[in-house]
């Protein structure tokens, strides 16, 4: 094989983050890239080549004639369609690079049919059904979890959403429009603070996998693991706010003039289109919040765990990170 194959570029490292993920700008580039939703129609067959390029670059070959930029591109693809932890490939509905045609469809559904309570109960059930997977899909692998809790997880986050959405529809009945408009938002915002912890509960119980600066593993933390899911929780609630917050209000204006009350049959379409231009910039930005890899100060560590790894390495370890999980 070594004939056909070349040696990787000096100094090329296919893992090293092309852009600076200390800051928020160099981590928005980086989602920008892997979340691109373009990525979504790209064939079986190319993302596994894409994968075993970027195997063959980790172990320092790549086939003749290979440029940087198509090195670069398969890492693109491997990011977009492969778990960062298990190497595994994800299921095109739960990939953060399907986040903007399904998020927009599914949005631009719950805030046109908000007004019923039985389309308000089949689109947020919808909405938690999508939401499952993705958060299944994008857990910390490290962590596995069983058939009853996934279950569990579903019929908690949805039973949330919908007590939230049909309650507050209820209440909303005399309020202006306007409110009537956001319950859909608020729905999705508390069903995110359940279903995220519950489908990924494991990590909770058992803690997430720490290591040092160097990758070394240092142990398990559930400090670490409420962190990240703190984190995440936040992030998939900045991401749906702007179009679920700002959308009602221009729609709420729109629907005012003569044209719009003439063309009804194409509002939901106008908003789904509306949702997928917010979309295309929430779902990166929202996965930039935070770095990827998070850090926990070793003070605020557990007890035992802080106590094990001042044993064995003394002060040289100030930080432990982590995958947070998207």
């Amino acid at each position: 094989t070594h004939t056909k194959m070349a040696t990787v570029p000096l100094g090329f490292n296919i893992d090293a983050p092309r852009w600076d993920q200390s800051t928020f700008v160099g981590r928005l580039k980086h989602f920008l890239n892997i979340t691109d939703p373009r990525t979504v129609l790209v064939p079986e067959k190319e993302l596994d080549r894409a994968k075993a390029l970027v195997e063959g670059c980790r172990a320092g070959l790549v086939p003749p004639g290979s440029s940087q930029e198509q090195l670069l591109y398969a890492k693109k693809l491997y990011d977009s369609a492969f778990h960062p932890d298990s190497g595994e490939k994800m299921n095109l509905i739960g990939r953060m690079s399907f986040q903007v045609p399904g998020g927009m469809a599914l949005t631009g559904c719950m805030l046109q049919f908000y007004r019923t309570v039985p389309a308000v109960v089949f689109w947020q059930w919808v909405n938690q059904s999508f939401n499952a997977i993705v958060n299944y899909t994008n857990r910390n692998a490290a962590s596995p979890i069983s058939l009853r809790q996934i279950g569990v997880a579903y019929i908690t986050a949805t039973g949330t959403a919908l007590a939230t959405a049909v309650g507050l529809n209820l209440y909303t009945k005399r309020a202006p429009p306007l409110l009537a408009r956001w319950v859909p938002f608020a729905a999705v915002a508390a069903a995110n603070c359940v279903n995220i912890p519950m489908m990924r509960q494991q990590e909770i119980i058992n803690g997430v996998t720490v290591t040092d600066e160097n990758n070394n593993e240092l142990g398990c933390s559930r400090r670490a693991a409420a962190k990240g899911i703190a984190q995440v929780v936040v992030s998939r609630i900045t991401m749906a706010a702007p179009g679920m917050i700002i959308l009602p209000i221009i729609m709420e204006r729109l629907e005012k003039f003569p044209f719009m009350q003439r063309i009804r049959v194409l509002h939901g379409p106008l908003q789904v289109l509306l949702c997928g231009g917010f979309l295309l910039f929430m779902v990166p930005a929202a996965c930039a919040l935070f770095p990827q890899r998070c850090s926990l100060a070793l003070a605020d560590l557990e007890l035992e765990l802080r106590d094990s790894i001042v044993a064995k390495y003394g002060d040289k370890v100030p930080y432990v990170y982590f995958n947070k999980g998207l």
